[in-house]
Parts: structure tokens; C-alpha cells; sequence
């Protein structure tokens, strides 16, 4: 059975937003969802709100409730998205089971970067770099885990080996929760070359490892900053490990033996940060802004003629779809509370038929642009 420890770090918030589906409708369909699919609110809002392109949106009813979603989705189709309204039962055949809150997207690749730019990126960031890499880690949760705590944590992107470790995938993002649009992931060929080139550029590497010779507390952790996971399996190959400055060890108290690989590096993490960046916060002092290298669809400027006028939309059909015309969707999540109240209420009306005729409101109808589904 797949090991799904991994998601115990993002908190009992995200766990309980995990179960926003409908019972009865997240049993396993059996098919694997494809790899340019995205799902959950977390990482398909993140995706929404960048650069990266969309193909496709499915999403349920529900989503026009919640009204950041319903304006994402409007731009989304005004951009020349296909935006389909589907059932629980559906999204759940789409992404083989999993659970996604209401909402999947059919995406362009994750942008990735080369090594060198990613060099040259954390060169001018104003503060000593710091960046993962991994190393045989083939669980898509703990990859999506430790990829939300760098991002949360302050790490400057992430090393990714393109053989033996988990791709850029649908379940990595829903773990991510929308870190993966945020965090540059340089893709390499050879991850013991590229810390080479690494160490010749100023870096310090520190892995994880049960059997470190130095503690957590006690590493050396300053200066521009590589840190290696390894699998939970068989943690890091012998060669990383001799390409390591430092092998660092979590001690432990309890009688569980080890931690989740996420959840060690993620220790590790907030460990740089409160020497760091943490150090002069107090109170409820706000985090000083973080500065990263640019992905490619973020270094690239959009041209003017890219820009989306609704009023001068050629197709009078879109400007008519409540998705895309504000004043035609007035109803918001305040207006539904309204709404459900004054149904639980007594009924003046009830007894006078004539009075019941003259304020029964009109039944609203899904528009038929934004209903149905179609097949893959």
C-alpha cells in the first residue's frame, strides 16, 4: 500500500479541507490520472493565479460559492479555457480516485530550469542561497511534502534528478498545495555532478542521514546551502554521501527508529530559517519578503495583444455566460446564507396562494455553455 505519511505535514487545516468530497464518491476508479492533470483547491488556485497554461478546468457546481473561485474561473474562460461543470463521480474518474475537492485541471508542464540558471539566479537574491535536492525519493507525497515545506520555509529551489526520483506529477501538486508554482525546480541528468558544480561555486552540502556523525542542532549551516534527502528505503546513495560536507542526524527520544523523509527535512528546514531569516522576528512581525529566480513563464513579459477585453469579446455568447458577466451572477456565499435562512423561516405565504404566486422566485437554471461533460 502506498505511504501516505508524507501529507501528515500540511496540518489539520489542509487535512480537513482533504475531506470536502462527498462520501460515496472517492472509492479508487483504478485508472492513473493523467501526468498533465491537477487537482485539489490549494494547487489548482495556485495554478489559476499564474502564469502557467490551462488547458482545461472541470470543476463541480459548488465552485460557484466560493467567489475567489468563481472569478479565477471566469478569467480562466475569458482567456479561452474550456470550462466544464461536472459531477463528484466524474473528477473522480479523471484523477483515479483521488481526492480533489471539486476541482481538476488539465495543465502545460511544470516550468523547469537547467542547473546554471538556477545558479545564476540565486546569485543577486540578497541573502546566502539555499537549495534542495533529492535523491532516489520515488514517493510522489514525500517529493509534493518536502517541496511545500521549502517553499513555506524559504528555500530558493530544488534539485531534481530526471531518473530514479518521482516527476513533476498531478499527486505531487495536490501535496504541494501550490508551492510547485512557486519553487524553481531545476531538472539534472547526473545529481552528483551537479552538486560538484555546486561546491565549485561556494555551496555547502548536508544531507540527511539516521547514521550522521553531526546533530541537527550542532550543524554547520551557514553560507549558501544544499540539502539532500534521500529515500526512506535506502536514504542516500553512497556516492552522495561522499560528495557531502556534512551528514546531519535528527536525534530522537521516542521508540519510533526514524522520521518521514519529509518530515526530517522539513526539521532541517526550520532550522536554517530560525538561525536565519527568523532571527529578528517577534510577535507578530511579518516575514520579510523572499526573492527567487525567475521561471520562464515569469521572466517572459506578455504581449499587449494577449491582454483580454470582455467588452470587445467577438463571441456575444461568452460576455452572456454568468461565469464571465459579474452583474448576470450577483448571488455570493452571503447572499446563499440569505437565502437558506429565509427558507427554514415560517411561509406567509403558504396559506394565500395568490400571495405564493406573486413572490415564488425563478427557478435558476446551469447555463447550458458551462454544463455537461464530454468525454476524454
Amino acid at each position: 500500500m502506498e505511504d501516505r505519511r508524507a501529507t501528515s505535514s500540511a496540518g489539520p487545516a489542509a487535512e480537513r479541507e482533504d475531506n470536502l468530497e462527498p462520501s460515496g464518491e472517492s472509492e479508487r476508479f483504478g485508472a492513473e490520472p493523467a501526468e498533465d492533470m491537477i487537482w485539489g483547491r490549494h494547487s489548482a488556485q495556485a495554478s489559476l493565479e499564474s502564469d502557467r497554461p490551462i488547458h482545461r478546468i472541470w470543476c463541480t457546481p459548488e465552485l460557484r460559492f466560493a467567489p475567489r473561485f468563481l472569478q479565477l474561473l471566469r478569467e480562466a474562460k475569458a482567456g479561452g479555457v474550456l470550462v466544464e461543470e461536472v459531477s463528484w463521480a466524474r473528477l473522480g474518474q479523471l484523477t483515479g480516485g483521488a481526492v480533489h475537492q471539486g476541482i481538476v485541471l488539465q495543465v502545460a508542464a511544470a516550468d523547469t530550469l537547467d542547473l546554471d540558471s538556477l545558479i545564476e539566479g540565486c546569485r543577486d537574491i540578497g541573502e546566502p542561497p539555499l537549495l534542495m535536492a533529492v535523491d532516489g525519493l520515488t514517493d510522489p507525497h514525500n517529493l509534493g511534502a518536502i517541496l511545500r515545506s521549502a517553499e513555506a520555509l524559504g528555500a530558493h529551489g530544488l534539485i531534481l534528478p530526471q531518473r530514479r526520483n518521482a516527476g513533476l506529477t498531478g499527486s505531487v501538486a495536490k501535496v504541494a498545495a501550490g508551492a510547485l508554482e512557486h519553487l524553481p525546480v531545476a531538472k539534472v541528468v547526473n545529481l552528483n555532478r551537479s552538486l560538484e558544480q555546486l561546491k565549485d561555486e561556494g555551496y555547502r552540502v548536508v544531507g540527511l542521514a539516521e547514521e550522521g556523525t553531526v546533530s541537527l542542532i550542532e550543524a554547520d549551516l551557514d553560507g549558501p546551502l544544499v540539502v539532500v534527502t534521500g529515500s526512506e528505503s535506502q536514504g542516500l546513495s553512497m556516492l552522495t554521501r561522499k560528495h557531502c560536507d556534512q551528514l546531519i542526524r535528527i536525534p530522537l527520544r521516542g521508540a519510533t527508529p526514524s522520521l518521514n523523509a519529509s518530515v526530517a527535512t522539513a526539521l532541517l528546514l526550520y532550522e536554517v530559517a530560525r538561525r536565519g531569516w527568523m532571527k529578528p522576528i517577534t510577535g507578530t512581525a511579518p516575514a520579510p519578503r523572499i526573492v527567487r529566480p525567475q521561471l520562464p513563464h515569469q521572466a517572459a513579459s506578455v504581449p499587449e495583444s494577449a491582454a483580454i477585453d470582455l467588452e470587445l469579446d467577438p463571441d456575444p455568447s461568452l460576455n452572456s455566460d454568468p461565469l464571465l458577466d459579474p452583474e448576470t451572477e450577483t448571488e455570493t456565499v452571503a447572499e446563499a446564507e440569505t437565502v437558506a435562512e429565509a427558507e427554514t423561516a415560517p411561509d406567509p405565504a403558504a396559506a394565500d396562494p395568490a400571495v405564493a404566486e406573486a413572490v415564488a422566485p425563478e427557478p435558476e437554471e446551469l447555463p447550458a455553455s458551462f454544463a455537461g461533460d464530454i468525454e476524454l
